[in-house]
């Protein structure tokens, strides 16, 4: 599983020129499962994007969570996030979790975060042809790989 954190100050998903979800400050995630990944996975995944502190405290350290900030998620499936370009460049996806398996486990990660850690969660839509606008605070950007937590 792969977890692309991105600070954010505002972020919105946009699908069919609509906006289905939107954040204010917080982070915007874009989550990918590849086929190894199962159930099992998402708890220390969940923990670790809940307790990220990335946010810039009184100091100017980056010190503070979510909680701290009273931030929200904008959560985006993004099975891209597992392509292949080691064959040239066009992009193969084989390693990428099929989509019915990989809907599951995302809408299963989003609900820990949400009644596990009681944090807001706003998503996009599985599968849906996506506008994500965003505001990248920072910038910072952090990349959280299952296979190496």
């Amino acid at each position: 599983m792969r977890v692309v954190i991105q600070r954010s100050l505002e972020a919105k998903c946009i699908v069919d020129g609509n906006i289905i979800s939107s954040i204010d400050k917080g982070f915007m995630i874009l989550v990918g499962f590849s086929v190894q990944d199962n159930e099992e996975v998402l708890p220390k995944m969940a923990r670790k994007v809940a307790n990220l502190r990335i946010f810039e405290d009184e100091n100017g350290k980056i010190n503070k969570s979510l909680y701290d900030v009273g931030g929200s998620i904008l959560s985006i499936s993004q099975f891209t996030l597992y392509a292949d370009l080691s064959h040239g460049h066009r992009p193969g996806f084989t390693n990428a979790m099929a989509g019915e398996e990989a809907v599951k486990l995302y809408h299963k990660f989003n609900e820990i975060l949400k009644n596990e850690y009681k944090i807001h969660v706003y998503e996009g839509q599985f599968g849906a042809d996506m506008k994500i606008q965003f505001t990248n605070d920072g910038p910072v950007t952090i990349l959280l790989d299952s296979s190496n937590i």
